[in-house]
């Protein structure tokens, strides 16, 4: 079968080969892909960002598809079904994150399209448990953007709470900001998102599918924009999905005093200069966010179910397997929104 793969560490050393279909077995899922979002680890992969321990190995984490076989051990899932799946292919099962089910922390955790073969090809194996079923009003299409929608909820609905009257902040409009802003209108808050010039486009569809105020950061005062809808106080909830440090410590310092800081987007690098004087002095709660877990999937379904997340209008671009080039071209360039690769 066709599958986009990365061949040794490195800038690119990326191919569309073919290696050999796989089969289901024990409490495996074989599942022919629909479609697979190209995330921004699979172009720090393509750039030689990440350490690439396991190649090689095929890209994609963000899918759906429509399962053709099942392992003798899988009692759930059924040929036929239309499904997702969470990123863990293995986890010890022994450790206190296990026991817990937080398997985004389990040290001993593989995933899909990092250290096994994930769904950036014509068919991908997935575990039973990981698996989920379709309600039949999710598009494929919207269920490929299930990933980083359970990122988002894991963020705002896990790591904290929203309330109604809370005002959130949110830096970076990308598809995580985008997909995270929707989870916290969702729950009623009131919304400022932040971005830059170049990041218009972006800024617009937010303002389309209902985010209250959009910034451009190079253009406006967002200081003076808080202040005017907190009374001065700050925001209460506040969430980087930037990973740009200036961003961080703007956001640090418009946080009320009490308020929660929730970091999403990963830095560069390992350490940075954080305005840890906002943290100390405003007392703020200053949490950091890695992954989902699958207590994040099924809110994250049942948001799509519901109604609550525009992901036809974040999708602006659909690539075949053997366009997959043009498609990371096209991301890393920021010209789409959310690019998807249909298999």
């Amino acid at each position: 079968m066709k599958a986009i793969t990365k061949l040794k560490s490195g800038y690119d050393e990326m191919e569309l080969i073919d290696i050999d279909e796989p089969s289901a077995y024990d409490d495996k899922v074989k599942i022919k892909v629909a479609f697979t979002g190209i995330c921004g680890s699979d172009i720090h992969t393509f750039k030689g960002q990440y350490n690439s321990k396991n190649t090689p190995v095929v890209l994609g984490h963000e899918f759906s598809g429509v399962v053709v076989e099942v392992g003798k051990d899988v009692s759930q899932i059924k040929v036929g079904d239309r499904v997702t799946s969470e990123t863990t292919f293995t986890t010890c099962g022994e450790c206190i994150y296990c026991q817990e089910k937080d398997y985004n922390l389990c040290p001993n955790r593989t995933g899909l399209g990092t250290q096994v073969n994930g769904s950036m090809a014509e068919y991908v194996i997935a575990r039973e448990e990981s698996v989920h079923v379709l309600n039949e009003n999710i598009s494929l299409e919207a269920a490929a953007l299930t990933e980083p929608l359970a990122c988002c909820v894991h963020a705002a609905l896990e790591k904290t709470t929203i309330n109604e009257k809370d005002t959130v902040l949110v830096f970076g409009p990308g598809p995580i900001g985008l997909l995270l802003c929707q989870v916290v209108k969702a729950q009623g808050a009131f919304v400022i998102l932040a971005g830059i010039t170049k990041d218009r486009k972006r800024l617009d569809l937010a303002t389309e599918i209902g985010i209250d105020v959009v910034v451009d950061l190079l253009q406006e005062d967002l200081s003076k924009i808080v202040d005017q809808y907190t009374d001065g106080y700050g925001a209460d909830k506040v969430f980087d999905c930037s990973g740009a440090i200036p961003a961080v410590n703007q956001g640090l310092a418009l946080t009320k005093k009490k308020g929660t800081f929730i970091q999403v987007g990963l830095f560069a690098k390992k350490l940075n200069e954080i305005d840890q004087e906002s943290i100390i002095q405003r007392e703020i709660i200053y949490i950091g966010c890695r992954s989902q877990k699958p207590s994040s999937w099924d809110i994250a379904l049942q948001l799509l179910e519901a109604g609550k997340i525009d992901t036809d209008r974040m999708i602006t671009k659909i690539v075949s397997l053997d366009e997959w080039r043009n498609g990371f071209e096209k991301v890393m360039a920021g010209d789409e929104i959310k690019v998807l690769i249909k298999s």
